[in-house]
């Protein structure tokens, strides 16, 4: 808790007990009783006396001008009425470098972003808290930008491997993103400046992202891809929400009534703004008319370039009868807006209910009203800690034979091998790219730790270039230096990102472009195998946004780290982790597949998509998603969902779960047998016994990460709601909790059930 505020604690925990009821969304019929209660959302209705007398008193010309951006990151804005631009920011895991409207490098390093590990690394740690701590940082530094919304968090199912944005998302369970992504909202949304979740919904690839029309059951859309958007809305109290590029059922998700109108703003009582991501609006009509408040986008190369926008608007044109108008006034939502609204007055109203929603977030964010936020403030020591403890937390132990690791400090000679071990990550990824004061690498978090008496062997070993091989001369150096070492670290794995100029060249984990596969680029597979060959102690570590095929030669390498993309200290916390200082607790957020076609997006569903004009996909693996697959049809994973090792050992005591009307308490001690301080994350996860409907062998429904001293025991105890229990009905559309007898099954992950337990409700 030493990153919360005391103030906060107890309303955090309470949110988050929140959050696990909301992992079935409510049916129809229990909308308007919901969007009656308190939803997080209560807090945008704070000053609707105010946003109603300041929309009476625009013009409808002055109303348009909010619905869209004027610039590649700002919207709106009326001087007239002292109303300001709103200034947006990427920055899914540090502040974009935007100075003022548009995208341009930093002036120097001392103007440079807290680099934080990715999301994928925040989902690893598996800890609540962390998540509020990250959101601080982000809320702060965007703050301190002058910035009033920051376009994260992203929470998209990590459903297909391949897809080149999974490093921005959490998890492929849902539960699990419920947990983390309000902590992160009420992070950023604490420091006054408000999270902006995304992409809603259904953006599962990167690949034809603009085209492609998804479609899935009713039963998957609630079970698998809605819950962590309810959650962020409801329980996170989220200001605003971005829209996905993708078609849903045959209409652009941006503009989709359904996703917008009757789930989002009916259902689950949103009262914020919906934004569309840059330029996935495609008709004036549907985005009026179906929930789009306020259309985002800008010419990529000028956004980019950093180029004056001036050549934008002259690119709109002039006649010379009308004034001339700026690239931003052709958008959807403005003047073909205006010129609806003109032709049809009926849809004034529309434009009403979006102008409101844009001042709620101003009112907010206190961009608008007397009181003023307080100061943000930029790259601290504070917030470099907190980069250093979500690494070291996030930092994954995937295999340790023979407790090879931690290393001990007392060796020589070190042989550092691969080029990932020196390069710095954060400056790639599309809306994940930013620069930061400064990146410990691993070669360099490597020399920190072990300082001048050691000798440290760097040795790239492959190119990182398109389509490179493997190369004889570079296997044969580090071979020979592997040998030559008292202990080996093979830093490898994928990159982060590609070059804008040279859109696919080197892209992986990197937005608008999905990975070729998912073995080790560059020749890799090769290279490691020859370097474990020549020192079968190596400690192998990777680097990447997602799962990693490591079958070739996982079964010779003795310990496997999956480290992410670390952040601007993951060089330190790597080292910390290696060399023992640093107990590893991450656990997987998401499913390593032996090889790509096990994965259920591969094996059951159509990723790609399916050729054609429209481009279709059907999520055939429908709420099969992760471990849901694996374990219900009996495919042995790399490396199951949640798991990760401790150099330390932990023993789970007697489990008790009793059963109260529909729901229930489980509780359990947790003991340290080992000679290390450590953590465990205490899983909980829930099958029923006898269904109607098929459902999945277990889905996670609690968990608590616990720390303990050597020979500590504590008690846990968790609540499981009735949400916990229930399935959606498509037949009767709503959630359903039929009797019966259900199995609470607790463990160290997917795989590795520890205690059962059972119940009849």
């Amino acid at each position: 808790m030493q990153f919360l505020p005391l103030h906060y604690a107890t309303a955090f925990g309470a949110a988050c007990l929140l959050a696990a009821t909301v992992g079935a969304a409510q049916s129809p019929a229990a909308a308007t009783k919901s969007a009656a209660a308190p939803t997080g959302q209560a807090h945008l209705l704070a000053h609707e006396a105010e946003v109603n007398a300041l929309l009476k008193k625009m013009t409808l010309e002055e109303k348009v001008h909010m619905l869209h951006a004027n610039s590649a990151f700002a919207a709106g804005g009326i001087e007239r009425l002292g109303i300001p631009e709103i200034m947006t920011s990427d920055g899914p895991h540090g502040v974009r470098p935007e100075q003022g409207r548009n995208w341009k490098p930093p002036v120097d390093a001392n103007d440079a972003s807290t680099y934080l590990p990715t999301n994928n690394t925040l989902a690893s740690t598996w800890n609540r808290d962390l998540g509020y701590a990250y959101g601080t940082v982000l809320g702060s530094e965007a703050n301190a930008r002058g910035k009033d919304i920051i376009l994260g968090p992203g929470i998209n199912i990590v459903r297909a491997p391949l897809n080149g944005r999974n490093f921005e998302y959490l998890s492929e369970d849902p539960y699990l993103i419920t947990q983390m992504v309000v902590g992160y909202i009420k992070g950023v949304q604490d420091q006054g400046v408000s999270a902006c979740v995304k992409h809603y919904a259904a953006n599962n690839q990167e690949t034809h992202r603009d085209d492609v029309d998804v479609d899935m059951s009713e039963r998957a859309l609630r079970e698998i891809y809605l819950p962590g958007f309810k959650a962020a809305v409801q329980v996170g109290g989220v200001n605003t929400l971005m829209g996905s590029y993708n078609k849903f059922r045959g209409t652009y998700a941006t503009e989709n009534a359904y996703l917008m109108k009757t789930i989002l703003k009916q259902e689950w009582g949103f009262n914020g703004l919906v934004m569309s991501d840059w330029g996935s609006v495609h008709n004036t009509d549907e985005a009026l008319r179906n929930g789009t408040d306020l259309e985002m986008g800008t010419d990529l190369y000028l956004m980019y370039s950093g180029a004056d926008q001036s050549a934008a608007t002259a690119a709109a044109g002039t006649t010379p009868t009308a004034p001339k108008r700026s690239y931003y006034d052709r958008f959807y939502l403005a003047d073909p807006a205006l010129a609806a609204v003109q032709k049809d007055p009926s849809l004034l109203p529309l434009i009403d209910d979006k102008v409101r929603r844009i001042l709620r977030v101003m009112y907010a964010t206190k961009m608008l009203g007397a009181t003023k936020r307080q100061p943000g403030a930029f790259n601290t020591k504070g917030h470099q800690a907190t980069a250093l403890k979500v690494a070291e937390e996030g930092i994954v132990l995937l295999k340790n034979e023979g407790n090879l690791l931690p290393l001990k400090k007392s060796v020589k000679t070190v042989a550092v091998i691969g080029a990932n071990a020196d390069r710095a990550n954060s400056m790639g990824g599309g809306s994940g790219q930013l620069k930061a004061k400064y990146e410990i690498t691993p070669l360099q978090g490597l020399k920190n730790e072990l300082g001048s008496g050691v000798t440290i062997n760097y040795v790239p070993g492959y190119t990182i270039a398109r389509d490179q091989k493997a190369d004889a001369q570079q296997i044969a150096q580090a071979v020979a230096a592997a040998k030559a070492a008292d202990a080996v670290i093979y830093v490898g794995g994928s990159i982060h990102g590609y070059d804008y100029t040279k859109w696919s060249d080197n892209a992986y984990d990197a937005e608008a472009v999905d990975k070729p596969d998912l073995k080790m680029p560059f020749g890799q597979d090769a290279l490691v195998q020859a370097v474990l060959g020549a020192n079968p102690n190596t400690v192998v570590v990777l680097l990447g946004g997602g799962p990693i095929e490591v079958a070739p030669w996982a079964g010779q390498a003795k310990a496997i780290v999956e480290a992410w993309y670390p952040g601007m200290e993951g060089g330190n916390a790597l080292a910390h982790i290696l060399f023992g200082d640093v107990n590893p607790s991450g656990k997987l957020p998401f499913t390593f597949p032996v090889k790509l076609e096990d994965a259920p997006a591969m094996k059951l569903g159509e990723y790609p998509s399916t050729p054609g004009n429209p481009l279709k996909e059907m999520y055939k693996d429908d709420i099969w998603v992760g471990y849901r697959y694996y374990d219900t049809y009996k495919v042995a994973p790399q490396f199951a969902f949640g798991h990760g090792l401790s150099y330390t050992t932990f023993e789970y005591g007697k489990l008790t779960v009793k059963p109260a009307a529909q729901r229930a308490t489980v509780t359990l001690t947790v003991r340290n047998t080992g000679k290390t301080a450590g953590a465990e994350v205490v899983q909980v996860y829930v099958k029923d016994l006898k269904s109607a409907v098929k459902r999945p062998e277990k889905e996670l429904k609690g968990f608590e990460k616990v720390f303990l001293k050597p020979g500590e025991t504590k008690t846990v105890t968790m609540q499981l709601p009735a949400d916990a229990f229930k399935y959606y009905d498509e037949a009767k559309k709503q959630w359903v909790l039929e009797p019966g007898q259900f199995e609470v099954l607790v463990g160290s992950s997917s795989r590795d059930i520890r205690q059962t337990g059972s119940l009849t409700l």
